[in-house]
Formats: C-alpha cells, sequence, structure tokens
C-alpha cells in the first residue's frame, strides 16, 4: 500500500478570506462541506477579526503567502474533485488563482466560480472597474458560477435594473455560457437572490435544458455569508452527483431554515447565518441521497 498517496477521498479546494467572527466565506464554507463528506482544503487570500460588515476589523492580507503555499500542495500531488473560488481582492489573486487552476484542474474537477464583486446595482468599495473585469479571465475555467443579478449584469456589460423578465434572465445566462476567443464557458448558472416581492428566487440555467426560476418564501433581511453558504452547498452537491436544480433547491431550503432559526435568536445581521443548529441535515441529507 502507497502510504504517501493522499488522494483517497474526494477533495474540494477552498479559495477564499477568513472571518473568525461573523459566519461567512471559509468560516461557513469548510463546515458545510466537510459535513456533505468532502475534505475542504482552504487557500485564504486574507484574514480578518471580523468581516468588513462591522464597523472596526483587523485584517492581514495573505497574497504575498499564496504561491509559496500552494507549491506545498503541488510537492504533495494533490488532486481536487472541485475547486471553489469566492472574494478575491486584488489583480494578483485573480492571477494566482488563474495559475492554480491551470495546475490543479484536471478533466473531471468541477471548479465553480463565485463572483463576489458587488450587490443592488453597485460595485462593493474593495472593487474596481478594472478589476471586475478580471474577473472574466476566470470564467472559461468554471463549471458553474454563482453570481447575484448585480455580478450577472457586471459580467455581461448589461444596464442593472432590479426587476427583469425571465426572458431577460435567461439572455444573461445565454451571454454568459457562450464560449469567446475559441475558450470554455460555464455551462451552469444560477443568478441567486432576485427579489419576488414576498420571494427570494433563483434563476437556474443548465445548457440544453429548460431554464427556471425557483422562488423560496422570503425569510427576514439579507445576512452576511449567504452567498458563501448557497455556493458551498452547490459545490459540494456538484462533487456528490446531485443534479444541479435539485442542488439549488437543497441549498435555498437549508438558508430558509438558518435564518428562521436567525430571526428567532435575534442575532444581529452582521453575525450572518445561524447554521450550526441545522448543520448535521447536511450530512442526513447526503445519506439519504446516496441510499436512493
Amino acid at each position: 500500500m502507497n502510504t504517501q498517496d493522499h488522494n483517497r477521498q474526494h477533495k474540494i479546494a477552498l479559495i477564499n478570506d477568513f472571518s473568525g467572527f461573523g459566519r461567512c466565506s471559509i468560516a461557513v464554507q469548510l463546515p458545510i462541506i466537510s459535513t456533505m463528506g468532502i475534505q475542504c482544503c482552504p487557500v485564504p487570500t486574507a484574514i480578518f477579526s471580523d468581516h468588513t460588515g462591522f464597523e472596526s476589523f483587523y485584517s492581514v492580507d495573505f497574497t504575498s503567502h499564496m504561491e509559496r503555499y500552494i507549491e506545498e500542495w503541488d510537492k504533495l500531488s494533490l488532486r481536487f474533485e472541485g475547486i471553489v473560488s469566492g472574494f478575491l481582492g486584488s489583480a494578483q489573486q485573480i492571477e494566482i488563482v488563474k495559475s492554480f487552476l491551470s495546475r490543479f484542474k484536471h478533466q473531471e474537477t468541477i471548479v465553480l466560480i463565485d463572483p463576489v464583486m458587488g450587490d443592488y446595482g453597485k460595485l462593493y468599495p474593495s472593487y474596481s472597474l478594472q478589476l471586475s473585469g478580471q474577473m472574466h479571465e476566470l470564467l472559461p475555467y468554471a463549471d458553474i458560477i454563482t453570481p447575484n443579478l448585480t455580478e450577472a449584469c457586471i459580467l455581461t456589460g448589461t444596464t442593472y435594473r432590479e426587476e427583469m423578465s425571465d426572458s431577460e434572465l435567461e439572455e444573461l445566462c445565454v451571454k454568459l455560457s457562450t464560449p469567446k476567443d475559441g475558450l470554455k464557458a460555464p455551462q451552469k448558472i444560477v443568478i441567486s437572490g432576485l427579489n419576488k416581492e414576498d420571494y427570494l428566487g433563483n434563476f437556474i440555467f443548465e445548457t440544453g435544458k429548460d431554464p427556471k426560476l425557483m422562488l423560496t418564501p422570503r425569510v427576514g433581511k439579507n445576512r452576511s455569508g449567504t452567498g458563501d453558504v448557497f455556493s458551498a452547498i452547490i459545490a459540494a452537491d456538484a462533487v456528490n452527483g446531485v443534479d444541479f436544480s435539485e442542488s439549488v433547491h437543497h441549498a435555498a431550503s437549508f438558508i430558509a431554515k438558518c435564518l428562521k432559526t436567525s430571526r428567532h435568536l435575534d442575532l444581529p445581521l452582521t453575525d450572518g447565518l445561524c447554521f450550526e443548529e441545522h448543520l448535521y441535515e447536511l450530512g442526513k441529507g447526503k445519506s439519504e441521497h446516496e441510499t436512493n
């Protein structure tokens, strides 16, 4: 037996920042992916005491350490069934992620890119138009992308409107899934967090299938880290072989339960989703899926 084979278990490489408090990024994605039966291997892009939604926080930029960190994984000949990329704070980090994807993505690897750039029609303060333009360079590596409506509009050069018809949402997805300059393009897209009065919508697009809008009753206000929970479940389900539409429903239902618990406990919005009480359900769901 080769005792140095580190690839006997499915693994997802997770490239994102880490916040010690506030339930977002790696801090929520790692336990979710692990609970769903996949080893989660994080690559931190920055370390935060608490996330940037708080009035005060301490942070350390990890950019200068990332390449050396990743080189050690290369020495171990690690192979990943999934790679997830979240918030990236600089052009250099985007280049590092491109290099990581070129090095570690193999034919069976499922890559999910969450193009975290903005919301409500505006870029986040830490993002520039130039940096958002460079996010395009990651799309040819992606099998799945999970933009919100703002990010889908930015990536396609479309004027943002909060209310868009299903046909307009489909047009956004067609643009995002159309290969350019001989490069590949993501074939599975979910435009998440659509405001639909008393509901939140997720527009699901998969090449070769009819698109559909999935609605979930709205529970309270938006909370920090919700998108990180969403993308973690989608990625783990993909590695576990779950149908894409079923996976979106799975993620949306889980988040709705967490929102109810968070509201019941009257947690500040900055504290994120109270997912700990429901984490076991993700493991249970995986077992039932495998049994069926």
